[in-house]
């Protein structure tokens, strides 16, 4: 029989809990902040770190309790150790060594990147090695996966990632927050051929990304359409229409230069919030011959569910977590590859 986890994921804004019987998904409670944060246009650290305190033994029960099953039938604990927001991570991970020291139940810490990562194993068991586009809103990297801790970056965001671009630029436009939903939903009634904004680094070699300029240009193009200080509802939705499309082809066209990076690859998959984006789904869709794997949009955004599958590919490799397990603000899946995002004294975003 397979294993059962429980899967513990509080590594931004939303509190996850999830029981994983093998690839089967018997619960994956989620709880999300985004009323909490709503009033201040972005998620406010300290109160997500003390969302998740409140939260996380509600979101356990609820998890078991849809699944039909006790703490005590659970084999191990999965949780987020990071990265992510240093508070929440905290609180994720104390709760679940103060469960493993309980039940004695063995807990293994997960690098919540590689819950994305890995999802298309949970969800269409792709064999290994095959191509990931990992994008999120703090996160966009093409990785080559080669096992449950075997991932090379092929390139990488060198500043604002999708997410993040979404979020600032729907903030520019006046729309509320999460972004990334608001700005494709005003884009289905606007002309993406209206304003013809850049399409970043495509004139250099290489699988690199930046929006930064792409946010830029949407405000320099909102300025320019104001009439009497105000801006006309169809120019916001022409302005998201052509922006959503500028990140869609942007990531489509280098994601045929990480293919041709990764000739060996089984699939072409992408996963993270972004890629519940129709738009950017169907333009990646059309970049290779390789089977696509984008998991269900319920598993695009942060859950604990990937979080369970993740803790279970380490258990197999004999991965083993105890009270010494340490929250990480910042972790990069490839640890040899140089950082894209910084490094301070905590070590590399990405």
């Amino acid at each position: 029989m397979s294993q059962i986890l429980l899967g513990i994921e509080s590594s931004c804004d939303d509190t996850s809990a999830a029981v994983l019987r093998g690839r089967e998904i018997l619960s994956n409670v989620v709880s999300s902040q985004t009323d909490l944060h709503a009033r201040y246009g972005g998620v406010v650290p300290e109160i997500a770190a003390r969302a998740h305190v409140e939260r996380l033994d509600l979101c356990v029960e609820a998890a078991l309790s849809e699944a039909g099953l006790e703490l005590t039938d659970m084999d191990a604990i999965a949780v987020t150790a990071g990265p992510g927001l240093i508070g929440g991570v905290m609180a994720g991970v104390t709760f679940a060594k103060a469960l493993a020291m309980a039940t004695g139940l063995p807990m293994v810490g997960v690098n919540h990147l590689a819950g994305h990562a890995l999802t298309p194993r949970l969800t269409d068991d792709v064999a290994y090695p095959y191509l990931m586009l990992l994008v999120s809103g703090g996160h966009c990297q093409f990785l080559r996966v080669g096992g449950p801790d075997q991932f090379a970056r092929l390139g990488g965001t060198i500043d604002d990632a999708p997410g993040e671009a979404f979020d600032k630029v729907a903030k520019l436009l006046g729309l509320p927050q999460p972004g990334g939903p608001m700005v494709e939903a005003e884009a289905r009634s606007g002309d993406a051929t209206r304003f013809d904004f850049p399409r970043p680094l495509l004139d250099r070699p290489g699988c690199d990304l930046s929006f930064s300029g792409l946010k830029t240009a949407v405000l320099r193009a909102r300025d320019k359409s104001l009439i009497d200080g105000a801006l006309p509802a169809q120019t916001r939705a022409d302005i998201c229409a052509s922006f959503q499309t500028a990140i869609a082809e942007t990531l489509a066209r280098k994601s045929r230069r990480a293919l041709e990076l990764c000739p060996e690859a089984t699939a072409f998959c992408v996963a993270g919030g972004v890629a519940a984006n129709q738009t950017i789904r169907t333009a990646l869709e059309e970049v290779t011959d390789l089977p696509f794997v984008a998991p269900p949009l319920k598993l695009c955004t942060d859950n604990a569910a990937m979080i369970a599958w993740a803790g279970a590919e380490r258990l197999a490799l004999g991965y083993r977590d105890g009270p010494e397990l340490a929250p990480r603000p910042r972790w990069p899946l490839d640890s040899n590859a140089a950082p894209m995002l910084g490094s301070g004294k905590r070590g590399a975003k990405a």
